[in-house]
């Protein structure tokens, strides 16, 4: 059996490699970087700029691209928030959300992110559909923010929370940053249980290698986690069914473009990050739906 250690980074890295805090933010900045070009062509566009799994409500069935943007309607509607209120957004990628609900609602939105490629994409992604003037971009650690106290109405998570080692240290800083009656959102993929057999680690450790993943947070202990940090009103609801579909979709785009990158990988033409990461395509398709990981959406209020 294998045993997922909480606060540590599980990850398999090669021999005499020693892990930092540093290192990881350095080997997420560089798998974002490196695999830009890939999310635009087969996940993504230009316009929703979205690195994220797409919400399917059944009773509206959406395109892929209409899937993914419809997350980031479910995120603002959950959290409440208004068009007046400032929102950060933590583990921003290339500045999507931000965009759309600077767009959308006029909100005011900060992205921040650990690649300075990213930030500067952001930027132009912003400028180009006109809210440079709402959104703006930082380089920064999100368990260490550049922000001073209560500067914030929002803190948004999709998809970013799992990056950190300690959700703790996450956890800390947006409530250090959030205005009193602030709310955080923190919507990722979240363990089921601590203990694997060989094959389910395996295929784990493709997952967290393959998107610079230390761990993931256990789904029953995450409610708890926001709570211990001083945050109340806590909602969870799993978005397992409305996300089906895309996990789905992201197996069937990893095996369309296989012969691609195996004929590209012989020739030399791929990088060792942008192989790994269509390998997680089909890995992670394996942890949702043996049950291994779960995909919820947490709310607390500060």
């Amino acid at each position: 059996m294998y045993t997922l250690i909480s606060n540590q980074d599980n990850r398999q890295l090669a021999e005499n490699t020693e892990k930092s805090g540093d290192l990881l933010r350095k080997d997420t900045a560089f798998y974002y970087d490196e695999c830009y070009w890939d999310y635009l062509i087969t996940w993504c566009n230009r316009e929703n700029l979205a690195f994220h799994y797409g919400y399917w409500d059944e009773a509206a069935p959406y395109r892929h691209h209409e899937a993914l943007v419809n997350k980031n309607q479910l995120l603002y509607d959950v959290t409440r928030i208004k068009p007046e209120e400032r929102v950060l957004d933590a583990g921003c990628g290339v500045g999507g959300s931000c965009i759309w609900m600077a767009k959308n609602y006029g909100n005011r939105a900060t992205g921040l992110t650990v690649s300075s490629e990213q930030a500067k994409y952001g930027a132009k992604h912003a400028k180009r559909q006109g809210v440079a003037d709402l959104v703006d971009f930082k380089v920064a650690d999100f368990c260490q923010m550049p922000f001073e106290d209560e500067s914030f109405d929002v803190v948004w998570a999709l998809e970013s929370s799992c990056y950190a080692v300690d959700k703790g240290d996450f956890l800390k800083e947006a409530y250090r940053v959030l205005r009193p009656g602030g709310r955080v959102v923190v919507c990722d993929g979240f363990f089921t249980r601590r203990e694997f057999n060989q094959d389910e680690w395996k295929e784990i450790i493709v997952c967290l290698n393959g998107w610079a993943v230390p761990n993931l947070c256990i789904k029953d202990e995450f409610s708890g986690m926001l709570a211990q940090h001083g945050f109340h009103d806590i909602t969870m609801r799993d978005l397992m069914p409305e996300t089906m579909d895309s996990i789905n979709y992201m197996l069937k785009v990893a095996k369309r473009w296989r012969p691609i990158h195996i004929a590209s990988e012989w020739l030399g033409l791929r990088t060792e990050g942008q192989i790994a990461n269509y390998q997680v395509g089909i890995s992670q398709h394996y942890l949702f739906t043996k049950n291994l990981t779960a995909y919820c959406i947490f709310t607390g209020q500060k």
